[in-house]
């Protein structure tokens, strides 16, 4: 296929080729692959400034969207991908294949930078998603920042630099400058744009950035970074997006609220932080959604209302594929035995099959899900079995179909047991709420109901 670029599209390939690092903020579905790509074998085959092109993404994008795309464009086809993937064994092979680009899942860049050491061979890196290197204190950064001053070119690609907070934005600009804008150390950044805010003790559980923070901080990395939106740029189809009540049966209804109450005791006279609310939280999403996880791990069946749903609204697309988010593997499973016409995501086999309009119902989980997959081609409708709180899976995972390319209107579907933890997550969502503090606001309101506001409960 010709590639012809949009003017956005060029404007970013030009910009990427006059910043050895750069940090591509762009939307989903805005084509960042082809864009890095076809600046990529610009500085390969054109200027010669680099050898060798390492592409640290998430492990479905690395086995499937890099290399797919290179095949997919007249001008990319010359480029060899070698998909650093599997065992050790298979890694090294992939690793000793000449190549022009080689694609590795970001889990495995600690092993690769222990392997090569000293002797790092990659003179360019492209961070697909660079906003999973946003954490300073994980492995995959450290390792990273390890080589950062042997890699000549490093440009980040991410529709989401700062999913929760502008404290996320630290480590992947030290990854583009070594700090040179924000500050040597994650410790200096906090101490030179934030301040504390809630706090349980010494336990500091927010900070807030200081009064011109936002402004300045944009301000010292507008010249590396440059962020454009879908809108006005890409020429896009609708995105409707709504809310399918489930209403609990009376004895549903009782149930959960009795469980739900079980849960919220169990939290008495204890302090609450953000690890005791998700695991209370997390089961009363189960419990909304139909089943839950007992101590050893087995599964109970609570109700159906979920499942039936699901079904009116598959019924109602008349044929048309589905695309289901699904949050626990019980739902998974329960979704897989009433629909048996359903393919749960696996592999790149499994999206070129639905993309072929193969597949009826895929069924995928948002964390699996959530980056850089091309699912445009197989459908237009997406359902989340239930909502989630945390903004960056439910946008990433809604653009695997409504991005460029995508034709038809685009419906997503939540559904939300009425009177659940689940009502509170889509209120976080449609106020695109920090999720954490939307789930620790819902706790607290619950600890209210059913134990009082003592002073050994939630957050000082």
């Amino acid at each position: 296929m010709k590639y012809v670029p949009h003017d956005y599209q060029q404007f970013c390939i030009d910009y990427a080729l006059s910043h050895p690092a750069a940090g591509l903020f762009l939307k989903p579905g805005m084509g960042k692959t082809s864009i890095a790509l076809t600046a990529a074998d610009r500085l390969l085959y054109d200027s010669f400034e680099v050898s060798k092109v390492l592409v640290i993404a998430p492990l479905r994008v690395a086995e499937d969207t890099w290399s797919r795309e290179s095949e997919k464009w007249d001008h990319l086809k010359h480029l060899r991908v070698s998909r650093v993937l599997g065992s050790a064994r298979e890694r090294r092979a992939a690793l000793a294949r000449k190549a022009d680009v080689y694609c590795i899942n970001r889990e495995n860049v600690p092993w690769l930078v222990k392997e090569y050491g000293l002797g790092w061979p990659f003179d360019m890196v492209i961070v697909d998603e660079l906003s999973s290197f946003r954490n300073p204190s994980a492995q995959r950064f450290k390792a990273l920042r390890k080589v950062r001053p042997l890699i000549k070119h490093l440009w980040g690609l991410t529709g989401t630099p700062r999913p929760r907070s502008l404290l996320d934005l630290w480590a992947q600009v030290y990854l583009l400058d070594q700090g040179a804008r924000l500050g040597k150390t994650f410790t200096e950044y906090k101490n030179r744009f934030f301040i504390p805010g809630r706090r349980n003790g010494y336990v500091i559980y927010e900070w807030i950035p200081r009064p011109g923070a936002s402004d300045e901080i944009y301000r010292l990395i507008s010249d590396i970074c440059i962020s454009l939106e879908t809108k006005g740029n890409v020429k896009m189809p609708e995105l409707i997006e709504t809310v399918r009540p489930v209403v609990l049966s009376p004895a549903a209804r009782a149930q959960y609220d009795s469980l739900e109450r079980d849960a919220i005791l169990a939290l008495e006279g204890t302090v609450i932080d953000a690890g005791s609310a998700a695991a209370v939280n997390g089961k009363l999403m189960q419990i909304a959604g139909g089943a839950v996880y007992d101590e050893d791990h087995r599964v109970h069946e609570l109700n159906t209302e979920k499942l039936d749903a699901l079904e009116d609204i598959i019924a109602e697309a008349d044929g048309e594929p589905v695309l289901v988010a699904y949050r626990y593997q019980h739902e998974r499973d329960r979704i897989l035995a009433r629909f048996p016409q359903a393919v749960q995501l696996k592999n790149s086999d499994t999206i070129a099959a639905w993309n072929r309009g193969e597949i009826p119902i895929l069924l995928a989980h948002p964390a699996g899900a959530g980056h850089g997959l091309n699912l445009q081609d197989g459908g237009h409708i997406i359902v989340w079995y239930g909502p989630t709180y945390d903004l960056e899976l439910d946008e990433q995972f809604t653009d695997r179909l409504y991005r460029q390319g995508q034709q038809s209107t685009t419906s997503v579907i939540y559904l939300v047991a009425e009177g659940t933890v689940e009502q509170d997550a889509m209120a976080a969502l449609r106020a695109k709420a920090d999720g954490q503090n939307a789930m620790m606001a819902a706790i607290r309101a619950r600890i209210k109901k059913y134990i009082g506001e003592g002073p050994d409960y939630g957050e000082k």
